[in-house]
């Protein structure tokens, strides 16, 4: 087994340096941003390894040079979770060369693998499920969930809606690539969703203001002053979204319940869904406290759902001690046990 272990972690190594440097390649040879190499990059890739070359750009040189590099990634053992992971890499270190502003940053693995296991425990031993992000970005936090509950063996359905087309063209090319059930969207969340009701919404929810009043009047967390927050428009949203008794799980500021707007957050909260956790979590992974974040856990209303005779309230250990994690796993499984049907 640990022979395995290391082969498959040697194969990710290689797999990194190998896209890195092609899409490097690509980039220089196109004269283009790093996302755009990115795209083209996987999209040559999805498309049997051919390099796709217009007006003679690139040059011959270069396209033999990058299909080799395409043959080599291909003939390494790679799961559909080292895809992911490979992906995630290389789009962090493309990002750190870029710059890239906070809400398009990628959920961590760390973060992506605490929503799998609560997924896991809240969709109690369903084999199917259906999951739904609104802001799903370049995709990687529902990917994270998709692949790793395949590894529980469990068939996970995605569904991702981002208005930013360079984001969700990275998470279109990633889902070929890694061989995903998913269906992605280009359109303002806000908008009528061709979507059916699924069994769980997630999300690592973008902050700040939405622009458009007249769109978002009708909404229950709309604030009357000012623009409302996004964030909470986009829980609201995705929670319409969810079938009854389903189950949100958002990744929120810590500070949700004492800003100017939580006074229509906590009002729709009491009408429309059961707030059954809110999980805060460890300070070491964010760079500034003001910046800490927690998981919300929400429930809709339906023939079994009920409000949780004890709201959790937990604050997470170090996602790295793997002893207080277990503990925390453990504390998780009984409180749903006694107060989720």
């Amino acid at each position: 087994m640990k022979e395995v272990e290391v082969l498959a972690h040697t194969d990710v190594e290689k797999g990194f340096q190998i896209l890195l440097e092609s899409i490097s390649i690509l980039q220089e040879a196109l004269d283009t941003s790093f996302f755009d190499a990115y795209i083209e990059t996987m999209e040559n890739l999805i498309d049997s390894q051919t390099v796709r070359v217009i007006d003679g750009v690139p040059i011959q040189e270069v396209v033999d040079k990058v299909t080799k590099m395409y043959q080599q990634l291909e003939g390494l053992e790679l799961t559909q979770e080292d895809k992911r992971k490979l992906t995630q890499l290389v789009l962090l270190k493309g990002s750190m060369n870029d710059g890239i502003q906070a809400n398009h940053q990628l959920t961590p693995d760390g973060i992506g693998f605490l929503f799998v296991y609560l997924l896991e425990q809240l969709a109690n031993k369903k084999e199917a499920i259906s999951v739904l992000d609104l802001s799903v970005g370049t995709g990687n936090l529902l990917y994270t969930v998709m692949t790793n509950l395949g590894l529980a063996k469990m068939n996970a359905t995605g569904f991702g809606v981002d208005v930013d087309d360079t984001l969700l063209n990275v998470a279109a090319v990633n889902e070929a690539w890694i061989g995903l059930e998913a269906q992605l969207f280009h359109q303002d969340s806000m908008d009528s969703l061709l979507i059916d009701p699924v069994d769980f919404a997630l999300s690592d929810l973008p902050i700040g203001y939405y622009p458009l009043d007249d769109k978002v009047k009708e909404f229950k967390v709309a604030s009357s002053k000012e623009h409302s927050f996004a964030h909470h428009l986009l829980m609201e949203k995705a929670m319409k979204h969810v079938k009854s008794d389903g189950f949100g799980l958002f990744l929120v500021p810590s500070n949700l319940f004492e800003t100017e707007q939580a006074p229509c957050l906590t009002a729709w909260l009491k009408e429309e869904v059961y707030l059954q956790a809110v999980l805060q979590l460890p300070s070491s992974l964010f760079s500034q406290k003001g910046l800490s974040k927690s998981i919300l856990i929400l429930q809709n209303k339906g023939d079994h759902a009920q409000q949780a005779k004890e709201v959790l309230l937990a604050e997470l250990p170090s996602l790295k001690d793997d002893q207080s994690l277990i503990k925390f796993i453990n504390e998780f499984r009984t409180w749903r046990k006694s107060n989720i049907n």
